[in-house]
């Protein structure tokens, strides 16, 4: 589905954190209504164990004047079989046995709990210091692990991912040094085992 919002009195600057607050709304709706273990992994998708289960995707437009807005995607995989997931990587509400597969629980779910977050996240001026990061960063599988962060195709860096900034980069601790990621620097993150 996509959801078109207009953050009031959010800086652009604070707009980065759009996908994540989108993926937190997911994990939260499908952990309520379908009762799945879910969680985010940075910087857009809602995973079950180490299962792609959703994706989101924002882009911003400058529709009909001011304020700008943002279109958010959300693919959530409901009802595929394991033999119908476009890669192996991936499962759905139905395959991980959720408690409901019924579209419209599970999208009423989200809207509800994206306007909340949004809601609250205006009312902040788009502070995520200010409660959103630290609920992001507890349902986030990424802090914690070590992982390798495709640049480009040529390039990589490893490291452990231990936070993300107020600007809603992941925070790599690599040999001897802090880097911050950006999503839109990012081809791949994958674990390192």
């Amino acid at each position: 589905m996509s959801v078109l919002v207009r953050p009031d009195g959010v800086p652009l600057s604070r707009w980065p954190w759009l996908p994540l607050l989108a993926g937190l709304a997911v994990a939260a709706a499908v952990r309520t209504q379908a009762q799945l273990p879910a969680a985010v992994k940075w910087p857009n998708d809602v995973v079950v164990g180490d299962r792609k289960l959703a994706g989101v995707l924002v882009e911003r437009v400058e529709a009909g004047g001011p304020p700008p807005a943002a279109i958010i995607g959300i693919g959530l995989n409901v009802s595929l079989r394991r033999n119908e997931m476009p890669v192996a990587t991936a499962t759905s509400v139905a395959v991980a046995q959720g408690a409901t597969t019924d579209r419209t629980v599970l999208a009423s779910a989200v809207l509800r709990t994206l306007a909340g977050l949004l809601g609250d996240w205006e009312s902040k001026a788009g502070d995520a210091s200010r409660g959103l990061r630290a609920a992001y960063v507890d349902a986030c599988t990424t802090v914690g692990q070590r992982v390798r962060v495709a640049l480009s195709a040529d390039e990589s860096v490893e490291g452990d991912a231990v936070g993300i900034d107020e600007s809603g980069r992941l925070l790599l601790r690599t040999s001897g040094s802090q880097l911050a990621v950006g999503a839109g620097d990012v081809v791949h993150l994958r674990p390192l085992v």
